[in-house]
């Protein structure tokens, strides 16, 4: 048969009402999988969560463990989060498109 024959096409799929999205957020909750044991802990987490604060970062940002604390990434010194790009030869793109048997 011709399709202008047959009718229009009709899809397997059919949509129930308009799209919503929520208003606002949602409330948090535990999981519904999580342990028991986290779910009965889970508003002591929410309430901890809710209170925490980042430490301010200025001109003195060690800890006294002497690690540096940077919220930011750009914070950190370049040679930190900007390593310098190492240039391979050919003979190890080589070993590493032979699985290493090139090597021998």
């Amino acid at each position: 048969m011709h399709p202008s024959v047959r009718g229009a096409h009709k899809p397997l799929i059919s949509f129930i009402g308009k799209r919503r999205r929520p208003s606002g957020p949602r409330p948090q909750r535990p999981h519904p999988a999580a342990p028991e044991h986290l779910k009965a802990t889970f508003s002591d987490f929410l309430e901890k969560y809710n209170n925490f604060s980042f430490p301010l970062v200025g001109s003195n940002n060690m800890r006294k463990s002497g690690a540096f604390i940077f919220n930011d990434f750009w914070e950190a010194p370049d040679y930190l989060w900007r390593p310098r790009i190492r240039l391979l030869e050919d003979s190890e793109i080589d070993a590493v498109f032979s699985g290493g048997a090139s090597l021998c």
